[in-house]
Formats: structure tokens, sequence, C-alpha cells
């Protein structure tokens, strides 16, 4: 599947205002399909894969996806710069919109394969990897990455990091604004524990305008990415877009000026069920998809029942589509419970 892209915008397809983080084991082709369906114009990235994976895995299992998720970028990790040339040109072929180094993660395995994190250490090596890439296809190439790690964590060194890599002509940073510590920390401390810094990545877009920097890392609602828009090109949102992906539905018309009404969350669970009903008829199991809309319902009437049904129905042998109608259901008739006692007791003064 190609893309054609001296129709597509391809040129900027990459420089919007929000998008949702790659995260492992969450932003898969079913969360991603649950997310378009919610808003059209986020970007999404995919789980990060290796630049090994993709030369030696079954690249269709890895990298397949819904033409209806773009625009949709290819999170890749390596240091070799011929094997990510070589993702890029598959991910050309295989119609992503973009393609996204990782040099943010922290953990013990992707720092023993030297990526991730430990090469905001390497900018040379990162700015090899970058170029080979821009030259091996015409996708759009971008860096995501800390404002530093261990001890090598002034604005001086990302600002030399990110002037280095920047003269391979990736114009395209999203900066994760904690620091990374390689020792002593956990993938998930490191996601919390290190003081977020604003200011350095603030202080980056300033010092480097020509460049789209995007901020990540703490946010979870969307007066806050409206606040840092002012300071910033755009804002990712990671683990927030999956415990909360309804938050998603105000998107598209707050950021990105479409007249277009977003599905109400009952219209979003019937716009799943084909997906749903394809998948499972080729074998899938319910769970690997309705895993990622547990919180569809969230603080909502009966979001306790719809969790419930289909964490417990959606693994059992031949589950399908009637287990999330059969939840569906339940939310309904939660709702419409909740509608009849605030009528009640609206008169007797209950509800304040």
């Amino acid at each position: 599947m190609k893309l054609d892209r001296r129709q597509s915008g391809i040129a900027t397809a990459i420089e919007v205002p929000i998008s949702i983080a790659p995260m492992m084991d969450r932003t898969d082709r079913h969360y991603r399909y649950l997310m378009r369906q919610i808003t059209r114009h986020t970007l999404l990235y995919t789980e990060m894969v290796t630049a090994q994976a993709i030369l030696h895995g079954d690249r269709d299992h890895l990298l397949g996806f819904t033409p209806s998720e773009s625009p949709l970028v290819l999170q890749v990790g390596g240091d070799d710069p011929q094997l990510l040339a070589t993702c890029a040109r598959v991910a050309a072929d295989f119609g992503y919109d973009a393609i996204n180094l990782n040099v943010g993660c922290p953990s013990d395995r992707v720092r023993s394969g030297n990526f991730g994190a430990c090469l905001m250490a390497q900018p040379d090596r990162v700015a090899e990897g970058i170029a080979a890439m821009l030259a091996a296809s015409p996708l759009p190439v971008s860096v995501k990455h800390r404002i530093g790690i261990d001890d090598r964590d002034r604005y001086e060194d990302m600002a030399t990091f990110v002037d280095t890599v920047a003269q391979t002509g990736c114009r395209h940073f999203t900066v994760h604004a904690r620091k990374a510590w390689l020792q002593g920390l956990s993938p998930k401390d490191n996601r919390t524990i290190p003081p977020l810094r604003y200011g350095d990545v603030h202080r980056l877009k300033q010092d480097f305008s020509h460049l789209w920097v995007e901020i990540n890392g703490g946010f979870t609602r969307l007066d806050q990415v409206s606040e840092q828009l002012v300071q910033v090109d755009g804002v990712m949102i990671g683990r927030a877009a999956y415990d909360h992906p309804y938050r998603f539905s105000a998107v598209d018309q707050r950021f990105f000026a479409t007249d277009e009404p977003a599905l109400s969350r009952q219209q979003v669970v019937e716009a799943m069920l084909p997906y749903i009903g394809h998948w499972v008829d080729q074998g899938l199991k319910l769970n690997k998809i309705t895993r990622h809309m547990l919180m569809l319902f969230a603080g909502q009437p009966g979001s306790r029942l719809w969790k419930q049904i289909l964490t417990e129905e959606s693994c059992k042998p031949g589950a399908g589509v009637e287990v999330v109608r059969q939840a569906m259901a339940a939310v309904q008739r939660q709702s419409e419970i909740q509608t009849q006692l605030g009528s009640f007791a609206q008169p007797l003064g209950f509800c304040g």
C-alpha cells in the first residue's frame, strides 16, 4: 500500500498541534482505530518497533494498519544508519505519513541495544541515522527525546543535541520535559520521578524558532494544551489519552477548526462493531481489542458494568461483538436509571 505524496500534503502532515504519544503495549492498531472514531485529526503514533524487528520480523503483523488511522507516524528504535534507512523505505512503502526515531526510552533492554535515551549522549550517531533516513525516503523524519540523561541534563547539552541533529535537515523535535535516569530508576519511575522542566522546552523553541518543537510530559487536560501552544508548536499527550480516550472528542473542533460534530460514546461503540467483527472472524481474541475500550465510559453512569462485562466476557472462547453489545446495553440501562433517579430527586431537593 503506497500513498500518493504529491496529493497528501505530507510535508506538513506531522506538524499538527496535538498528538498521542507512542506507548508500548498500548498504541497498537486496535487502539489507534478506536481513537480515530473519536478524533479524526490528532496525530497518532505506533508503538516503538525496533529496526531489527522490521528487518527480520513479520512486517505485515508489525506494521500493518487501517488507512483511516492516518495521519500516522511509525516510531522506530535503533542506532545503525543502514538499518534505519531500510526502516524509512519500508515505512514509505507501507503508506505511513512520517517516521520517528526514539531517543527517549530509558529501559535497560533498549539501552543494551544502544538506542533510546542513551543516544542523547551520542548526537553525532543520531545525526547519522537521521541523515540516512531522510536520504532513503520522502517521509518527514522526527526525533522524540528527553531534556537530558543522568548528569548530562543542562539545557546546553540538549541544545547541542538538537543543533547537531537539525543540521541533517530534521526539523521536528518532540521533547519529553523530564530527564531520564538510566541507572537506578525503572521506565515507570522515569515517567514520574524526575521533575518536569517545561521551561527548558520553551527556551528550546525560542532558541530554535525555525524548528517545530513539540512538548510532552504530564499533560492531562485540553486547557493545558492551549496554554502550551503559546510557547511551543505542538503538545503530545500520553497516558491520559489512554486512560481517558473520550476527552479527545473535543480536539477536532477546538484545535483543527472543524465543524464536524464528534461521535457520542455510543456511536463510537457502534462504529467499532464491524471492525471488531472482522478481526474476531480472523481469529483474533476479542479482548485484544476491547482492552483498549475499557475506559471509554470513564466517569459516566454504567462505567463499572461496562468494564466488568468486557473484562470478564471478552476473554472467553468464541466471544464476539455480542459481548460489546451486552456491555453497551448495561450502560444504557444504568444511564436510564440515573436519569430517572435524578428526575425523582430534584423536586425533593436531593440534587442541590
